[in-house]
């Protein structure tokens, strides 16, 4: 059945495969990830953080199965929430979408947090901004963010533009010092006596190998995003098609791409103590490649990565903002038709849900730097923690509603039976994954609270869908009128 099209409440289909790929690349910011993200695992596992890093690779692949799977069957703006609600009820499509739009508020807010932290510290290399206050990088990071705002309630196709053409310039800059950095290590000429060694990946004596699923967080945060595709399911001109090839192609893209930079980096700061407390401290200054390009290559490269870490960051808090808009713009147009958040504007994108989603985010961080002090590195640390625990169970929900609806409902007979290890693997290590950041539960700092706010939050979206009276039949009627075609199965 096709949902009648309610006038202001349709997206304009426009998008090409590319551009899909374009927001989901732009919000896993791969070009940002490896230049900050590697040092919140090195901190738990040291040198082993490419290890972690393949592991997540490899995670993430399970979990792309399950997306390209639903995004065959649907083609919603939704997402989780639709994917979710579809299969497991309305109810649970709820805290889905809910989960998943918390995580790209989060997410908003570290990425807005790492381009306020490589934007002032550009404006200081090159003399515009010399002596900052301890508030400048989240002045810094606060532009970025209205400048994303702005720039997602433009069409999505201009924006999606504009995020991949950013987001492959910083990526090839980022492959070159790779590059070269491997060249010298192979050749025996790296600075401080690093080395070309598989040590990398294994784990260090007196590391508990279990360590692995709580370094392995900083490397989900690094992919996720990967399936932001899904949400433009109603802008995309063949979304059964182009959406799952946008998702499965970003994902091995990634996989490839941080397992093969991380070891780059590991290595060329090398793998002794030393070395890896030298990786950890450059999330505080240029970032991983950037201090990499400076000794490696000379300061003007190390300088051109941290002005492309700046812009990667903004690419990716642009696309949170885009994310977290059409997932909110979905709930609210099905749970009250007619309000302003479940509207388009002028330019056929939901311009009111955007506003909010900023407003929100900008909220969190008043509160983290007024209440607790907070500057840009923790706010990038605490969100980033925060909102990839809330996107582990928003994922393990679409992957019971993936189960669900191949191998307990049966609307997708093309797929093959044995294919059901591979959404219940990514079940077995998620699980996992969440259950290692928790127990044993981290008593004092911090991290005490991470668990608090991220299962606080599912908690909370939880009562909402189940106790608000008549909250779950308004979302069930907007449900019943998906307009679910024949699938078009890539590879059968």
């Amino acid at each position: 059945m096709t949902a009648p099209v309610r006038e202001g409440t349709s997206l304009r289909r426009s998008l090409s495969v590319w551009q899909a790929v374009g927001l989901s690349i732009a919000l896993m910011a791969p070009s940002m990830a490896a230049n900050i993200n590697p040092q919140g695992t090195a901190g738990l596992v040291g040198r082993a953080t490419p290890l972690a890093f393949l592991l997540a690779a490899l995670a993430v692949l399970l979990i792309a199965y399950v997306f390209v799977r639903l995004c065959q069957y649907y083609k919603h703006a939704g997402s989780v929430y639709v994917f979710v609600g579809a299969t497991l009820g309305a109810p649970a499509g709820a805290i889905a979408g809910l989960c998943l739009m918390g995580t790209y508020i989060f997410y908003a807010l570290v990425t807005a947090s790492a381009a306020g932290i490589f934007g002032s510290q550009f404006l200081d290399i090159i003399g515009v901004w010399n002596n900052q206050p301890s508030w400048s990088g989240f002045l810094v990071g606060f532009v970025a963010l209205v400048l994303a705002l702005f720039l997602a309630v433009v069409p999505a196709k201009r924006a999606a533009e504009v995020l991949l053409s950013v987001e492959g310039v910083t990526v090839a800059l980022i492959l070159v010092v790779s590059v070269v950095v491997l060249v010298k290590l192979l050749g025996g000429s790296a600075p401080n006596d690093a080395s070309f060694t598989m040590k990398v990946f294994s784990v260090p004596s007196g590391t508990p190998t279990s360590d692995l699923f709580l370094g392995i967080i900083f490397g989900l945060l690094s992919f996720a995003g990967f399936e932001a595709a899904s949400t433009l399911g109603e802008e995309t001109n063949n979304p059964q098609r182009d959406i799952p090839r946008a998702i499965l192609g970003t994902a091995i893209f990634g996989g490839i791409y941080f397992t093969v930079v991380t070891a780059i980096e590991m290595m060329g700061f090398g793998t002794s103590k030393a070395g890896v407390a030298a990786f950890i401290d450059s999330g505080n200054t240029k970032g991983t490649l950037g201090v990499l390009g400076s000794s490696y290559i000379g300061s003007w490269v190390g300088d051109l990565v941290t002005l492309g870490a700046a812009v990667s960051a903004f690419g990716c808090c642009l696309a949170c903002v885009v994310g977290g808009s059409r997932l909110l713009f979905a709930i609210v147009r099905d749970l009250a038709p007619g309000h302003p958040l479940g509207r388009t504007g002028a330019s056929d994108t939901p311009a009111v849900a955007a506003m909010v989603v900023a407003v929100v985010v900008a909220a969190i961080g008043l509160v983290c730097k007024v209440l607790f002090s907070a500057v840009p590195f923790d706010t990038f640390l605490w969100s980033g923690t925060i909102g990839t625990l809330i996107l582990l169970v928003a994922y393990v929900l679409a992957t019971l509603g993936c189960i669900k609806l191949i191998w307990v409902d049966k609307k997708m007979p093309q797929v093959p039976t044995w294919q059901i290890v591979i959404p219940v693997a990514a079940v077995v290590v998620i699980g996992y994954t969440l259950y290692r950041n928790v127990f044993p539960y981290p008593s004092s700092g911090p991290a005490h609270w991470f668990p608090i706010v991220a299962f606080g939050w599912v908690l909370l979206v939880a009562l909402v869908a189940f106790l608000v009276p008549g909250f779950a039949q308004r979302l069930s009627v907007g449900l019943r009128q998906l307009d679910e075609t024949e699938p078009e199965v890539l590879g059968g």
